[in-house]
């Protein structure tokens, strides 16, 4: 089926509900409808080809939180719209389209950090080089996994857009929202490689760890999608940056509780093994908090354990305890906790000067609690 026949495919009488009532699966149905299509246009070109896109179709519908369409969809919602009817459809085939962003940035991110697992399966670099160190194929797996993994992610970037603008919104929505997506792309990678680059330099500042949270988390997970949705609605200026303002805050607590479970949370449960963080190197607040407040006592103890184990990828479990030992007992957690409560606070404030519904502001506050008071 060509892609422009998508809108009009997806917009029948059955397809039209309240998506509301069950987002996350909707999304998920949505995202498989779409994806049904692109996969039957690449059958046309090469049956090796379908194969790899097959893997990038499985990491897209092997789930998570769909946090960013959620935060769009209420964005849209805050604008005053409603929860039904054909335009509310095409709501939801706009908000999806995000997590094909989603896709690429953590194709991008575990290739970055030479993660071998995600959600508690092999990341896609080490699954294609699984699959070519098995055939027997020239070259070196590693590289070929590397490959594989960047082209899906850049097809999953592509293909990102591709679904907006076959969502069937009218042009002059998709013209307003356009800066936000716009921003959301960009920021995105300027984390990045603000993150790599803070590994890079062994900068341990709390101001660094901050604006990293800021541009990969806060940005791209909750206030550009919560922007992008209120755009696409037609919100106001003032409703806009109140939701901006709110998105800022509640997406920075969301990467702090991350972090915190890369460190203290159940692997079981988030999917990730348990202090991956530390092996990579990462600069989180967590760490910088650790890092300065060591220095101020002149704790060289301390300072010992968590300059071996940040970067050591051969950290041993009984390393990854002791820097969750030092991390308690220098206050990092302490600090990073109450930093989550005063962002959640401050959030709910600025949320509380948006002229939003009183339905879709209770919605969002229980949204604000959800992601930053999580287990996984």
């Amino acid at each position: 089926m060509p892609l422009q026949d998508l809108a009009v495919e997806q917009t029948s009488a059955e397809d039209v509900v309240t998506v509301e009532t069950d987002l996350a699966d909707q999304v998920q149905q949505t995202l498989a409808d779409y994806l049904r299509i692109r996969r039957a246009e690449c059958a046309e070109l090469d049956p090796s080809f379908v194969e790899a896109i097959d893997e990038l179709i499985r990491f897209v519908l092997r789930g998570g939180k769909r946090i960013r369409p959620t935060f769009a969809w209420w964005g849209w919602r805050a604008a005053g719209n409603p929860a039904d009817g054909e335009y509310a459809t095409a709501m939801l085939r706009a908000a999806s389209s995000l997590e094909l962003v989603q896709a690429c940035a953590l194709m991008h991110d575990d290739l970055i950090d030479d993660s071998d697992t995600r959600r508690g399966r092999p990341t896609v670099h080490v699954s294609f080089a699984d699959t070519h160190r098995e055939q027997g194929w020239g070259g070196t797996s590693k590289q070929f996994g590397t490959a594989a993994a960047v082209l899906l992610g850049d097809i999953a970037l592509a293909w990102s857009d591709d679904m907006l603008h076959a969502a069937g919104l009218a042009p002059p929505d998709l013209a307003r929202a356009s800066q936000a997506w716009q921003a959301m792309r960009t920021e995105v990678l300027a984390g990045q490689y603000l993150d790599v680059l803070g590994q890079a330099r062994g900068d341990e500042t709390r101001k660094a760890a901050m604006r990293v949270d800021e541009l990969k988390a806060a940005s791209y997970t909750v206030e550009r999608p919560l922007q992008f949705g209120a755009e696409l609605g037609g919100a106001d200026a003032a409703t806009v940056q109140a939701l901006r303002r709110f998105g800022a805050d509640i997406g920075v607590a969301f990467q702090l509780r991350d972090d915190l479970l890369g460190l203290f949370g159940d692997p079981g449960v988030t999917g990730k093994p348990s202090g991956d963080d530390l092996r990579e190197g990462k600069r989180t607040l967590l760490v910088a908090e650790a890092f300065e407040r060591a220095r101020s006592r002149h704790d060289q103890e301390s300072l010992t354990v968590l300059r071996s184990a940040l970067g050591n990828p051969e950290l041993s479990g009984e390393g990854v305890d002791r820097a969750r030992s030092v991390l308690e007992h220098l206050g990092a957690v302490e600090a990073v906790e109450s930093r989550i409560t005063g962002l959640t606070d401050s959030a709910l404030t600025a949320l509380g000067t948006a002229e939003v519904e009183g339905p879709v502001a209770a919605k969002l506050a229980e949204l604000a609690v959800a992601v930053t008071d999580r287990t996984a």
